[in-house]
């Protein structure tokens, strides 16, 4: 209901600055445990319709990852508290506050009565770190609709790579992701009475999972970097000048040492070469103390991040195979299912498109420096939906600083980062429909 009360909040700013605000009901999601809960709504605002001028769509989200004061937090999550300078609260960074900088920096325009240069849409959901529910099938719907006369599609739902230096980003990786289930039988055994006389299913499956990745890091199953692009001449020129103290990085990320020495070969892992990471495994015994159990059945969980042009479903038939290839080398009597739960596609965008020229040249103007242009290891497939459905340019525009501890406690953002962010945008507006 607190996300249902911040939507209608959003709502009621939108029509305060004349926009036209639709509140599009989702219907219902059923929950694994059987509940049913409504779906909160998503807005589709509207505001100006020049047909001489262009326009801008602007996507975020007001729904924020769960938080509790006994987590860790020095304030209440949920009460916006400002310390040196620092607005602390959960969704101060992703994505309340950039939600509220661009509905500010509309409003900068009215209160300074000058015509806005563009004519501007808002796209505001509650479902994002819940996986967008039903945000696709609206996109789909309002394609011929809502986002008929849109030109540009700006998303503010990132963070910059440094605590000063703004950034401009210009890809994500995907992201899919499997289980591993190796079965014996459906009780499990004693291993005292059946150890060493059967194949024990988490031996089998600790085997797999360690044949994955070896230790640099670099993906074992055949085949899989054959689709990566190439490095270009440019794009390695681009790492070079990018804002990143790795002696400061390494120890805020309380890490020992990375896999790579250099600026370079880690943003380059990071963000354009594709990741395997192991997350847990499922039907093993994980509490406290001793059990002599031996697990007739138990699932591994990985995911692979995605890099352009890898495909998904090419990528999902080189896992499968080189697993059941694996297995079958350890002539095991048990049982093997690999399944695909979620893909996710990566997304990139053309850097010399007028909307990112737009971008630099506010940042210029507000910041007094040239943006660093980046990459987003993570996934916001909400990205390449917009690409792929509507057609048109896509830009992401972060607003919050490399320390503001998104999803974890004690996240903020800059009180001077709020209203600079405001004039960002208010410029990013100003030199859009300049350029148009």
């Amino acid at each position: 209901q607190e996300i249902f009360k911040m939507m209608d909040i959003a709502a009621d700013k939108l029509r305060h600055l004349g926009a036209a605000v639709d509140s599009i009901d989702m219907g219902h999601q059923e929950l694994p445990d059987g509940q049913n809960l409504p779906i909160p709504p998503i807005l589709l605002a509207e505001l100006g319709n020049d047909p001489k001028k262009p326009t801008v769509c602007f996507y975020g989200h007001l729904d924020v990852q769960p938080a509790k004061k006994e987590d860790g937090w020095h304030t209440d999550p949920f009460t916006l508290v400002e310390v040196d300078g620092k607005l602390y609260g959960r969704g101060a960074t992703d994505n309340k506050g950039p939600v509220l900088a661009w509905i500010n920096a509309v409003g900068a325009f009215q209160a300074l009565n000058q015509d806005i240069p563009v004519n501007i849409k808002f796209i505001i959901e509650g479902m994002e770190e819940a996986g967008s529910v039903s945000l696709d099938e609206l996109v789909k719907r309002e394609k011929d609709r809502f986002f008929s006369n849109v030109d540009y599609i700006v998303i503010s739902d990132n963070l910059w790579i440094s605590k000063k230096k703004p950034a401009l980003i210009y890809g994500t990786r995907g992201n899919i992701y499997f289980t591993v289930e190796v079965k014996c039988r459906d009780q499990d055994f004693h291993s005292g009475t059946f150890g060493g006389i059967l194949n024990e299913p988490m031996a089998d499956l600790v085997s797999l999972l360690g044949s994955l990745v070896d230790s640099s890091g670099h993906i074992l199953i055949p085949g899989i970097y054959d689709n990566v692009a190439p490095l270009s001449e440019e794009e390695k020129k681009m790492y070079e000048t990018i804002d990143l103290n790795l002696e400061e990085y390494q120890n805020n990320s309380q890490v020992e040492r990375f896999l790579f020495d250099t600026k370079e070969e880690i943003l380059m892992h990071l963000w354009r070469y594709p990741s395997l990471s192991i997350h847990g495994i499922e039907g093993a015994f994980h509490e406290p103390g001793a059990k002599t159990v031996i697990p007739a059945q138990v699932i591994g969980k990985f995911s692979i991040r995605l890099v352009p042009y890898m495909n998904i479903s090419v990528v999902e038939t080189q896992v499968k195979k080189y697993l059941e290839d694996i297995f079958s080398q350890r002539n095991s009597s048990n049982k093997l299912k690999v399944n695909m739960t979620l893909g996710v596609h990566p997304w990139i965008a053309n850097i010399h498109d007028i909307q990112y020229i737009a971008a630099r040249r506010a940042i210029k103007t507000v910041f007094g420096v040239d943006p660093d242009m980046i990459r987003d290891g993570s996934t916001i497939p909400i990205a390449k939906t917009f690409q792929d459905i509507i057609q048109k340019s896509v830009m992401m525009l972060p607003l919050g600083a490399v320390d503001d501890g998104e999803h974890s406690q004690n996240e903020k953002i800059n009180r001077l980062m709020g209203i600079l962010g405001t004039f960002f945008h208010l410029f990013s507006i100003a030199k859009l429909g300049h350029y148009n």
